[in-house]
């Protein structure tokens, strides 16, 4: 009986935040889904990155987004030394619980990072995004107050329900800005904020066209400082909203040097987030020879925590950059979390 009711109370959350886009509690390990804004900017030649969620497998069929994206700069003979030109692309896959609802994304993205002083130190960067949705309900897989007899769920009933357009498409389009600047010798902070669903896209699997998504805007910051010689800490926090839907998060990681070579370091990070009045967030994480491999787990401390005994989400995240020349510019001072 508590799995059918954390069950249904997910669904009204759902419906009651008019479809709020899946993201991720590693929202620093996938870019490309926070800011367009964040498209090229990091130190190498090219990153792959890619995000894995699964949600309330405690308590029902999980709840499951993943991502892959690609992003790496372009014209660099041809801009400013200083200047960063990146082009991205991104597909994301996110299904409800019982398969009923599915998402596929597949996004292109550029942003431009303008140099602000000479050397280089402190850049404004803007980013702009295009993707292209599909979401499809699977009839089968959802059950209606007509297929509920004495019996039970009887699937062989009519359901007598129609929806017109089981499958729907549209072009959607973000904007994002991003700044970034270097504190000091050896620190950084970035701010940035996002703006998506502009064009507000019609989205109704009923033929209506009064129905449109709503916009998300997102702010975000974060930093990195130094706290000892080898060691440093990562702090970021966002602040996001769609239709009346609200989510805060903060938090950081400190990374350790554990094998005792600056010039080819291997850290481990250990910190957590906490998501206002949702959930703590622990994460651990590695990075060695240019990958680094993120693992989170959402506990659950929202008004369902009765129901899901704290247990929230588990998040795995893979980031791979390609460094062909090790004095990439601004090896030092891109966001890292």
């Amino acid at each position: 009986m508590k799995r059918v009711l954390l069950s249904l109370a997910i669904i009204l959350i759902t419906l009651s935040a008019k479809a709020q886009d899946p993201h991720f509690t590693q929202f620093f390990a996938s870019p490309l889904t926070l800011n367009p804004a964040f498209t090229g900017y990091f130190s190498g030649d090219f990153r792959l990155s890619g995000n894995y969620r699964s949600q309330w497998s405690s308590v029902t069929s999980p709840y499951v987004t993943g991502t892959v994206a690609a992003d790496f700069g372009i014209m660099k003979d041809r801009i400013s030394y200083n200047d960063i030109w990146g082009v991205g692309i991104l597909a994301m896959y996110d299904k409800t619980g019982s398969g009923a609802l599915t998402t596929t994304y597949a996004a292109l993205s550029t942003a431009y990072h303008k140099a602000l002083d000479v050397d280089g130190n402190h850049t404004l960067g803007l980013g702009v995004q295009m993707a292209l949705v599909n979401k499809r309900i699977d009839q089968t897989k959802l059950i209606f107050e007509n297929q509920i007899g004495n019996t039970g769920f009887d699937p062989s009933l009519p359901s007598g329900e129609s929806i017109a357009n089981p499958s729907i498409g549209y072009m959607d389009y973000n904007v994002g800005l991003l700044y970034n600047g270097l504190i000091g010798e050896d620190a950084n902070a970035y701010l940035g904020a996002s703006y998506y669903h502009f064009t507000q896209p019609i989205e109704s699997f009923l033929g209506q066209n009064n129905n449109r998504l709503s916009y998300r805007y997102t702010v975000h910051a974060g930093g990195s400082f130094p706290i000892s010689e080898y060691n440093r800490i990562h702090l970021s926090a966002y602040h996001m909203r769609q239709n009346q839907a609200t989510e805060t998060a903060l938090g950081g990681a400190i990374g350790f040097l554990v094998n005792g070579i600056p010039e080819e370091p291997t850290t481990f990070y250990v910190g957590a987030w906490y998501r206002y009045k949702d959930a703590v967030n622990p994460y651990v994480g590695l990075e060695f020879k240019n990958v680094q491999v993120g693992l989170s787990y959402d506990f659950n401390v929202s008004t369902l925590r009765a129901a899901s005994n704290y247990r929230g989400g588990m998040e795995l995240s893979i980031i791979y950059i390609h460094r062909r020349d090790e004095n990439s510019r601004y090896r030092q001072h891109c966001p890292r979390f």
